[in-house]
């Protein structure tokens, strides 16, 4: 792998160093006329198991694409659904999960709107059942559906009830034995009719479900504020915040833990990334502006025996982040991952920035404090309006880093762009030793 030196924040210097990353080629009939595609709230994009890999993506038709292939191969089968979404809009985009049995879960199309919902006939199959119902109730305003895979192979399924700056959190969970899904929280986060959590969430290697959120007070992205935090150490039945302070649930803006307060204006951006370290601390990667900052930058927090910031300025563009829908924004919410390099955690976030040509980027730190950074172009192309996610099975297992890669358009506000399809790709990328 590439070897490479630390640097101080004055990115400029190495600007330009690339990583050995690998392109996998899927299709050429991507949906590119907006981000669906490629969004950052993409849980998942890529899944894989042992032996099999699995992506799925609308094609120019707005049909959903499924592509499969053995790990130790590049070559796909793919077969395209029935499935119809509506990618016009970039909130519709497709999640998927590979539950602990091998059936492939599919959820999509969803913008405050009837849960669309569908499995595999069989495990390893790509073909599915008749869109159906998890739980039957509280589903006919679904946004933002997300899945997670627990260390015992049954799945959970996050998705707001409501509308933006009016919503609640949900989450069920599939029991791979009984093959039925079961309501865990009917509202774990409530907006009480005035605002919603916008969260994040991760899982670690115990089984401990971690989230935190935003809060947005109406459907202006510009009301975003405040970084919060719960985890769950049963499941999701009882939450507690960083602390071991048990929550009285639901969870509402009053008593909700603050890790980071950040006030309403400050560019602060909703629904990124969080993950897990080697020991189980939640880490969490988001921008926003700073008082003492002339640009939004990228922020890391990280739990070290208390709450942790680093702030990584390296920016030298502004914009100002307003109004609702969709946004064309210069840079991509983040996905941030951890590993080991000896014996000490290094932390890497994945990020696309049109000042530096909108390619996929990964900013990298070792050490203990995280004040040096270097950044490594991980792919030369330019991907317009493209936003990280990435197989976090894969990584999990194996520490490679499976990227989702198209390039995509966007328009401010839910609007569509005048381009072809195109190709859709992984980039595949793997740590070197320092």
């Amino acid at each position: 792998m590439l070897r490479l030196s630390v640097y101080s924040l004055i990115f400029l210097s190495i600007f330009g160093v690339k990583s050995n990353a690998q392109t996998i080629h899927v299709s050429e009939s991507g949906w590119s006329r907006t981000s669906a595609n490629a969004t950052i709230f993409r849980k998942n994009s890529i899944v894989s198991n042992d032996s099999f890999q699995y992506i799925s993506f609308y094609d120019d038709d707005k049909k959903i694409v499924i592509g499969k292939r053995p790990l130790i191969s590049s070559n796909w089968d793919q077969k395209k659904l029935s499935l119809t979404g509506h990618p016009e809009d970039a909130h519709r985009s497709i999640s998927m999960a590979l539950d602990g049995a091998g059936f492939l879960h599919l959820a999509w199309d969803h913008h405050n709107s009837d849960l669309k919902y569908t499995i595999s006939q069989s495990p390893g199959s790509l073909d599915f059942e008749p869109s159906q119902s998890m739980t039957k109730n509280i589903e006919s305003s679904v946004t933002y559906p997300e899945f997670y895979r627990l260390p015992n192979g049954n799945l959970l399924f996050l998705y707001r009830d409501g509308s933006s700056g009016n919503g609640n959190l949900i989450i069920n969970q599939f029991d791979i034995s009984t093959r039925l899904w079961h309501r865990v929280q009917s509202n774990l986060i409530d907006g009480e009719g005035s605002r919603n959590a916008y969260w994040q969430a991760g899982i670690d290697r115990f089984g401990r479900i971690h989230i935190s959120w935003v809060w947005r007070e109406t459907p202006d992205v510009s009301s975003n504020h405040d970084l919060c935090y719960a985890v769950s150490d049963d499941g999701g039945m009882n939450w507690k915040n960083s602390k071991g302070k048990l929550y009285s649930l639901p969870i509402t803006i009053k008593t909700a833990e603050i890790i980071q307060h950040i006030p309403q204006n400050a560019e602060l951006i909703n629904q990124t990334s969080m993950t897990n370290d080697e020991n189980g601390n939640p880490v969490i990667a988001t921008y926003w502006r700073e008082t003492s900052s002339k640009f939004p930058q990228y922020q890391i927090i990280r739990w070290n025996e208390n709450w942790e910031v680093y702030h990584l300025k390296f920016r030298k563009a502004d914009f100002k982040l307003s109004g609702g829908g969709t946004k064309r924004i210069p840079i991509s919410r983040p996905q941030i991952i951890t590993w080991e390099d000896k014996g000490k955690s290094v932390l890497g976030l994945i990020f696309r920035d049109e000042a530096l040509g909108s390619k996929p980027m990964i900013a990298i730190s070792f050490g203990d404090r995280f004040k040096k950074w270097e950044l490594v172009e991980l792919n030369d192309q330019n991907l317009g309006q493209w936003e990280p996610s990435y197989d976090i099975d894969l990584w999990k297992s194996r520490k490679i880093l499976n990227l989702y890669s198209q390039q995509v358009g966007q328009g401010d506000g839910e609007i569509m762009v005048d381009r072809l399809p195109s190709p859709v790709n992984i980039i595949s990328w793997k740590p070197g030793l320092k």
